[in-house]
């Protein structure tokens, strides 16, 4: 295999020029809210090649979260509110999975094997790691403590996107709202996105309980945040138009959190 499909032999991952391992969009906004998006993109740093991956592979739901961090920008944009985006493929590293999880770094998944990510070492992990995991991490929290030090705690909302297919299997889900400890949010999408006809799924097609949700639990639920993770269907906002239109609806739903609930209620652990 070439070096370059797992970086064996470079002391660094992000060369000059570059974007960096994530952006922050509105990060003067005081609303509290806060938007995070661990699986925005399908970039690879450019030492890593393509991975060994075609160029369907490399932009299909496994590389990216198709839809989502478009969505994200959207809703950050239309509320004003800052956001968190990953600027590098979770098949690099996967920022919503706890770094001791195999499927941080996958290596097969959906059918498709990933030469790139095949016996990596761990100086090769860590490398990633720290170039990408750690400073995306580090920026969601250093977002979340500021809009908390400027007065009302946020809520913590993740926006990913699921396939309508898995391994052969179709899913009926058109949204899925996913929680474990506080089930405030959980309550607030389930009934505005119900009462508007979606099929939504109470931790389905993926489970908020489960500990691959890590971005949440680690940031969000960890802190005493109200909490939430939203997927929505790839098929809903694969283009503009259908960006524009779910967009549209969870503004309505985010714009109306601070309303709704008793943000100052909330206090962030150390």
């Amino acid at each position: 295999m070439p070096d370059s499909l797992n970086n064996k032999n470079s002391e660094t991952l992000l060369s000059s020029g570059e974007p960096p391992p994530f952006y922050v969009m509105h990060g003067e906004s005081e609303t509290p809210i806060l938007l995070v998006c661990d699986h925005a993109s399908c970039r690879f740093p450019r030492v890593l090649g393509n991975m060994g991956l075609d160029p369907f592979a490399r932009r299909c739901h496994l590389a990216i979260d198709i839809g989502a961090g478009s969505l994200t920008e959207y809703l950050a944009d239309s509320l004003g509110v800052t956001a968190v985006l990953a600027q590098y493929s979770r098949l690099v590293v996967d920022c919503n999975r706890d770094l001791m999880d195999p499927s941080a770094f996958l290596a097969f998944g959906d059918g498709i094997f990933v030469p790139g990510n095949s016996n990596l070492k761990q100086s090769q992990k860590d490398l990633r790691a720290e170039a990408i995991y750690w400073p995306y991490h580090r920026a969601v929290d250093t977002q979340m403590r500021r809009l908390m030090t400027d007065g009302v705690p946020p809520a913590f909302i993740s926006v990913h996107s699921f396939t309508p297919v898995l391994n052969g299997e179709s899913r009926p889900w058109e949204i899925g709202v996913l929680w474990d400890k506080d089930k405030t949010l959980r309550d607030i999408f389930l009934k505005d996105l119900r009462e508007l006809g979606f099929m939504v799924g109470d931790n389905e097609p993926y489970s908020g309980k489960a500990p691959a949700d890590y971005t949440v639990d680690h940031h969000g639920e960890d802190s005493g945040l109200p909490s939430v993770g939203i997927e929505i269907r790839q098929d809903l906002i694969k283009d503009a138009a259908g960006v524009a239109k779910i967009g549209n609806i969870m503004h309505r739903i985010l714009e109306s959190i601070p309303k709704r609930i008793r943000l100052d209620q909330y206090r962030i652990s150390a």
